[in-house]
């Protein structure tokens, strides 16, 4: 099935729109495509479609539940004018709605109404101007998710989207050499003038003194000559001398990736922390027959259902703690754009094992048993932990890798913590 798509012609283009959308919807369900077929082929009654999607997933709670929501959005489809205010405040709402959170149900999965409000908008999208890109954002990089996402069998062509460009973060070990050399040959030249002779009365023979010695000597008067030894200024050159090798220390303490023990985890079951509302408590199969209970704080973005049954990154050699009273044995990795309106668990893909290491590419070493909090070796990792401009997990720009390819989230260019 092929199609170029133009928003404003009728008839045959709705009618391989419904098609589209039916072959989406087939596939999900793994049903035979007559199953959605209306009597006129050229029409596409939406509602009608949500409600043939809920009827065949009707053993399926986490569907159903959200059945009122998606047929607001299958009205809002149905209602969609190619007019030009109109269809420019719909999509000013719609931007508005995807504001705080990455799909139209939430989850990490595109939903029946991801399906049907794409396929009603991919004409009046593909057709925007730059200018017209740039003031809805959130509904472009979410049509952007659900192309690469979703398979609508070659119907749509795909959208370009002009990606954001990620600053990476900077390193300490990005000092000019230039700047450092010049501080090593001042500090050499400072410590040299100690060794110029110094003039006393005579009842103080001339004595030579080494600068180790000097470093020793108090910045008072030596009795009985008034002559003040400068011993203060010593100390300075030599604290100077050793800045370089300080420096050097700090960046050798760098923490490689390679200590973290990253592994893919399931979450079984998920519910609200007990004394905190913005806490999730959830336990986790890492396919070792010992669950971990990890709590999260990820109550503003997911309900405990939008959670179970979902593949997570872990990081399994964190040291237990509790938080608000409840013991947490793990960190779930998620990533966050700049505002953290939207936060995303990373998504292992489909047919990694449960309890599979993530590696990264030219990277090696074995992980510590237990992080150190007092070594602060997350907050010197996490910086160069983010997602690049297609939504793969990076670690210095290296992907965080299985047996079955790159871990990834919805959100581009985002953080990861």
């Amino acid at each position: 099935m092929s199609l170029g798509m133009d928003f404003a012609s009728s008839g045959d283009v709705t009618s391989k729109r419904c098609e589209s959308i039916i072959y989406a919807l087939s596939k999900r369900l793994a049903v035979d495509p007559k199953y959605f077929v209306s009597e006129s082929p050229l029409s596409c009654d939406f509602t009608n479609l949500v409600t043939k999607f809920f009827q065949s997933s009707a053993g399926d709670a986490s569907s159903s539940k959200h059945q009122d929501e998606a047929m607001k959005w299958a009205n809002f489809a149905s209602n969609l004018s190619a007019q030009g205010d109109a269809c420019h405040e719909a999509l000013k709402d719609l931007n508005e709605e995807l504001t705080q959170k990455s799909l139209l149900l939430g989850g990490l999965n595109p939903s029946v109404a991801d399906i049907i409000v794409f396929s009603a908008l991919h004409g009046l999208v593909s057709h925007l101007s730059r200018e017209e890109e740039e003031q809805y954002p959130n509904v472009i990089r979410w049509m952007d998710y659900i192309q690469n996402k979703e398979d609508f069998g070659g119907a749509f062509n795909t959208i370009a989207v002009k990606k954001l460009q990620f600053e990476h973060f900077g390193s300490v070990d990005m000092l000019p050499a230039n700047q450092t050399n010049k501080k090593i040959v001042q500090s050499s030249k400072c410590v040299e003038k100690p060794d110029e002779k110094v003039n006393v009365n005579k009842e103080f023979p001339e004595k030579k003194t080494s600068v180790a010695d000097k470093a020793s000597i108090d910045s008072t008067e030596v009795e009985g000559t008034g002559v003040k030894v400068t011993a203060e200024l010593t100390k300075k050159n030599t604290q100077e001398k050793k800045k370089p090798s300080e420096e050097s220390s700090e960046r050798d303490t760098e923490c490689p990736i390679t200590i973290l023990n990253l592994q893919v985890g399931i979450i079984l079951k998920a519910w609200k922390h007990p004394s905190a509302d913005s806490l999730l408590v959830e336990e986790i199969d890492l396919g070792d027959g010992n669950n971990r209970q990890v709590v999260s704080g990820l109550a503003k973005y997911y309900s405990p259902e939008d959670l179970t049954n979902r593949r997570v990154v872990l990081i399994t050699n964190v040291k237990p703690g509790k938080l608000r009273d409840v013991m947490s044995s793990g960190l779930v990795l998620c990533a966050s754009n700049k505002e953290h309106t939207a936060v995303e668990p990373l998504t292992p893909p489909e047919g990694t094992k449960i309890g599979e290491s993530i590696s990264f590419s030219g990277f090696e070493g074995k992980p510590e048993d237990v992080l150190n909090p007092k070594k602060k070796q997350l907050d010197k990792i996490t910086p160069h932990l983010y997602t690049d401009d297609k939504g793969v997990a990076t670690y210095k720009g290296i992907p965080f890798m299985t047996s079955s390819g790159p871990c990834t989230a919805s959100l581009s260019n985002a953080s990861i913590k």
